[in-house]
This record gives C-alpha cells, sequence and structure tokens, in this order.
C-alpha cells in the first residue's frame, strides 16, 4: 500500500504560523507571493491578508507556481479570521460586505476602501517590522462567540459558553468559558468588531462536538 504524500507546508494556523499539517479545512487564501520552489520562505508578501472560496468560477489555483501568490489553506473560517484575515471581496463578495457592515455596526465606522481596512488589520495582527503575533487584552464578558484565544498557551475558540483548544489535528475537548477576568485575545480587534456586530463565521462542526473535523482540504 502506498503511503499518501506529506502535507507540504500551507495550513495557516490560529496564530497565523505557515506550517506543515495533515488537518483539513474549508477555505484557501493568500498573502501574495510566499514560496520559492515549493518551499514557503517569507511569512507575508503585503497586507493584504484575505480569505477565499475553495473554488470559485473555473479558476484554477496553481500550487507553488512561479510568479504566483502562495496558496495557504485554513481549517475553518474561525481559524483564518484569528490569522489575520479577512474575506475576500472578489470570491466572497457578499461575506466581505456583510463583515465590513458588522464592523460598522459595532465599531460606528469602517475603512472605506479594502486597502485601508487591510492596513488596519495589518497593524492589529503583527508587531511593526516583525512576525511576532499582537496578543489583545480583553474583557471576558466582551469577548464574541467566533474569537480565538490564548489558554494554556494554545489557541481556544470561544463557541457555544465554551472555550475548545485548537490543535494541527483538529479541535480538542471543550472547556468552561471563564465568566470574568481577562482573556488573551488572538482574533484582531476589527474583526472582534465584525464578531460583535452580528458577522457569524463557519466553524467546524466538531468544535460544538457534532462529528469529527471537516474534509474540506484538498491534497497539498
Amino acid at each position: 500500500m502506498v503511503s499518501p504524500p506529506p502535507p507540504k507546508r500551507n495550513r495557516v494556523t490560529p496564530l497565523g504560523d505557515i506550517v506543515a499539517a495533515p488537518l483539513r479545512g474549508a477555505w484557501c487564501g493568500n498573502r501574495g507571493i510566499l514560496h520559492r520552489g515549493t518551499e514557503v520562505t517569507r511569512f507575508h508578501a503585503s497586507a493584504l491578508w484575505i480569505t477565499c472560496a475553495l473554488s470559485f468560477k473555473d479558476w484554477r489555483l496553481p500550487q507553488f507556481e512561479p510568479g504566483h501568490f502562495t496558496v495557504l489553506f485554513f481549517h475553518d473560517e474561525a481559524v483564518s479570521l484569528a490569522a489575520g484575515h479577512r474575506p475576500c471581496a472578489l470570491c466572497r463578495r457578499p461575506a466581505y460586505t456583510a463583515y465590513r457592515r458588522a464592523v460598522e455596526s459595532a465599531a460606528g465606522s469602517v475603512p472605506r476602501l479594502a486597502e485601508n481596512l487591510d492596513a488596519q488589520l495589518h497593524t492589529e495582527r503583527i508587531h511593526r517590522g516583525t512576525h511576532r503575533r499582537r496578543l489583545h487584552d480583553v474583557a471576558w464578558p466582551d469577548v464574541p462567540d467566533g474569537t480565538f484565544v490564548v489558554h494554556d498557551e494554545t489557541p481556544a475558540l470561544v463557541v457555544d459558553g465554551t472555550i475548545v483548544p485548537w490543535t494541527t489535528v483538529g479541535y480538542d475537548g471543550p472547556l468552561p468559558r471563564p465568566a470574568a477576568g481577562r482573556a488573551l485575545v488572538i482574533t484582531p480587534p476589527t474583526t472582534l468588531s465584525a464578531l460583535r456586530g452580528g458577522y457569524s463565521p463557519q466553524v467546524d462542526p466538531a468544535a460544538r462536538g457534532q462529528h469529527p473535523h471537516s474534509e474540506g482540504f484538498p491534497r497539498a
């Protein structure tokens, strides 16, 4: 029996790291051209970090093609939002519009242009001039569902009154959500506003204990 090929380094964690992991998921996206050959050599190439549909029209998304953006993959949309990506305005226009409206509803305003929104998110997800992740101190009562936090040094999703640790093989068992105190939040503040304003990201049903983690990733 022939073993499947090992996964390539193109999966994204809630902290935004690009790793090689067998976990499948539901979305792809990009941060520009990050690869040389079949190796990822950069963390990002611009402030444009988007989450895309796995398929759109008849377009083909080539893996590691020279001069083409590096195709990245996300377990679910909550992971992509925590990593600092936002819905693509082309292949996911309704989601992009809903995201913007939700930010405006909760925050009172939203950057007019996509490039301004991207610049705002970029300042929130990493420390300028580095790849070091920015985390945000938020009171637990103000943390909406769909948010990722750091729990016991591990990313964990806040959902349905619980926190569910995330690993590179899927979601772990749920833990009680704290009712008070402070949370160390991974999801950028602009996206927190979207979640507070009613944007509802796709979440692997396994996070709610409904069935094993999703099977959406194409082999890469």
